[in-house]
């Protein structure tokens, strides 16, 4: 597998990742009815955001994987990222979605991010909890049901959070 930064032209491949996911309403807190319009503008960020695709090794191109990095918060808090990824269905089981986050963790650490986060991580996903937990997140916070599950009812969010390595200390500055 293949990782890359995405361009404008990747959003064909993203948007049946994003929409099979999303739409499914049991991992994301978007909106499962969200178009693809505005699903683009949700995912396709301005920088300083990044997003990431990662393609299969077949070689035809076909993105399996994205991840998009921004920072948490603007000004003195911009040296800690925001996380959030997914990977098509049919690949999560063979592991594109632990792999698209250790890129994401990898290139997050070159851009100059100290510290990464993830603010909304569905409890009742163990899965998800599982490769959060792996790649050294550890539950920092937690809101109370503040996810609306489709057959679960409300659950919790953990807030998620783990320190990166750095090289050098650089200021995250455009």
């Amino acid at each position: 597998m293949h990782t890359r930064l995405a361009s404008d032209d990747d959003w064909p491949g993203i948007w049946p990742i994003w929409h099979a996911q999303v739409a499914a309403g049991e991992l994301y807190t978007w909106h499962p009815e969200t178009q693809e319009s505005d699903a683009r503008e949700l995912w396709m960020l301005p920088k300083p955001a990044v997003v990431l695709v990662m393609e299969d090794d077949e070689g035809d191109g076909r993105i399996i994987a994205t991840a998009q990095i921004t920072p948490a918060l603007v000004g003195l808090g911009d040296h800690v990222a925001q996380l959030v990824f997914m990977a098509h269905p049919d690949r999560a089981a063979e592991g594109a979605d632990r792999a698209m986050a250790e890129a994401a963790i990898e290139h997050a650490t070159e851009l100059g991010y100290r510290a990464m986060q993830s603010t909304a991580v569905v409890a009742g996903n163990t899965r998800m909890v599982a490769i959060w937990r792996v790649l050294a997140f550890r539950v920092i916070g937690t809101l109370p049901s503040a996810f609306r599950h489709p057959w679960n009812g409300d659950v919790d969010l953990y807030v998620m959070h783990r320190f990166l390595p750095y090289r050098t200390y650089r200021p995250r500055r455009d």
